[in-house]
């Protein structure tokens, strides 16, 4: 009686370890957007493919800052592409917080809503001592690794270097049993 209801525990156990795994597989219980924002400097961009080509085109996003609320008091952009991808960008924008807000004109419908945060551009320490030259660079690259870095020296000297790390290898060992024994050669 005492192995079977330790059976019993121990398997249902096993089965709640093994549903584990499932629970995140099935992801965030928040709604997915169909957009994607980003930033690069004072420029805004988003992307969709939720929108089809409609009679006036793919249709329209808007650029809301932190006090608007609506579509239409945001700065508007049409939007251009492919019916595999549109996108839209904004230039010169203020740094602060924005939402963005996509709508097709096809059937009127809200194709995603994202926040993005625009950050103030970092300004470059600029040294008086640094100077700025020309400098021609090497037509074949850097050839890093076996050979140097510029010049290809040839199967001899390859050679010669290989035949060195043998000698120091074989005068390492003849060091190390000579000094095991000292009365040996």
């Amino acid at each position: 009686m005492r192995n079977s209801s330790l059976f019993l525990r121990s398997g249902l156990t096993v089965a709640a370890a093994a549903a584990l795994p499932l629970v995140p597989a099935a992801g965030p219980a928040t709604a997915q957007t169909g957009i994607s924002v980003s930033t690069t400097g004072s420029t805004v961009s988003v992307t969709t493919s939720a929108c089809t080509s409609g009679n006036n085109g793919f249709g329209r996003a808007s650029l809301l800052s932190s006090g608007q609320t609506s579509f239409a008091q945001g700065r508007q952009a049409d939007l251009s592409g492919t019916n595999a991808s549109q996108s839209a960008l904004w230039s010169n924008v203020s740094p602060g917080t924005y939402t963005v807000v996509v709508i097709c004109n096809r059937d009127g419908s809200t194709a995603g809503r994202q926040s993005v945060i625009v950050s103030p551009p970092t300004t470059p320490s600029i040294s008086a001592t640094a100077t700025a030259t020309a400098t021609a660079s090497p037509t074949r690259g850097v050839m890093g690794g076996m050979g140097g870095t510029t010049k290809d020296y040839g199967t001899l000297t390859l050679a010669v270097g290989g035949g060195l790390v043998v000698t120091g290898i074989a005068a390492t060992a003849w060091f190390l049993r000579r000094r095991s024994k000292p009365y040996r050669l």
